[in-house]
């Protein structure tokens, strides 16, 4: 498993410095259009409808996100602000959720009904898979940990439901910035470049919990041979 969790970590922090070198090299390209990623925010929610839901700043880096609970858009200040094919990615990305929101999409109304359970579940699941695991190689008792190992298979579930959720939201944002002419076919490319090293954070995060999944499910299966 220290194996697993190394190359999973390793593999991800060479994305996540991938993902932002590619956003500071596009947060450097100023689009034609001249749009501010709020501009481009309200445009896109304007386009599909959507009256009930604000875009506001919000502080830190790469802090951007929908919120579904109170229905805002909340961008980084420099996504908010800026004028480039970044800013322009990440903030009609962020009202493909909105969009997804508004429109009832599966995925995301079963991740959100996931993350009151998730919530609960990650306040036990570390203690239970720690204690779980002293408990297996000390008595042989499994129960402890087949607990911690459910609770680690809804978050692994909650990490595969999210690749369709981001992977949507992505289609939505670069299909409307070319379709409404955002962005001019150089400075698309490079919005969808960044939106793809973005998803492969979720990729990765999804594929090292499988990962780990299975060394618990094979760790508790062969105990129970035993």
């Amino acid at each position: 498993m220290y194996f697993i969790a190394i190359l999973f970590g390793v593999v991800g922090m060479l994305i996540s410095w991938r993902l932002k070198s590619k956003f500071k090299t596009y947060s450097q390209t100023p689009i034609q259009s001249n749009l501010s990623g709020h501009e481009i925010a309200e445009r896109m929610l304007a386009d599909h409808g959507i009256t009930d839901v604000r875009v506001i700043s919000v502080e830190g880096q790469l802090t951007d996100h929908y919120n579904p609970a109170d229905k805002t858009v909340n961008l980084s200040a420099d996504v908010y602000h800026g004028r480039n094919a970044a800013a322009a990615a990440v903030s009609a990305h962020e009202c493909g959720h909105a969009v997804q929101h508004a429109k009832a999409y599966a995925f995301l109304q079963f991740r959100s009904a996931m993350v009151p359970m998730l919530s609960i579940a990650n306040g036990f699941m570390p203690i239970l898979l720690m204690i779980g695991m002293m408990v297996l190689y000390s008595t042989g008792n499994t129960t402890l940990l087949a607990i911690g190992v459910a609770l680690f298979a809804m978050a692994t579930l909650f990490s595969f439901v999210t690749l369709p959720v981001e992977f949507d939201a992505s289609n939505r944002a670069l299909n409307w910035i070319k379709e409404k002419g955002i962005v001019t076919p150089t400075e698309y490319a490079m919005s969808k470049d960044a939106l793809w090293w973005a998803a492969m954070t979720y990729v990765v995060a999804a594929l090292g919990m499988l990962a780990q999944l299975l060394y618990y499910l094979n760790l508790l299966g062969g105990r129970r041979n035993d």
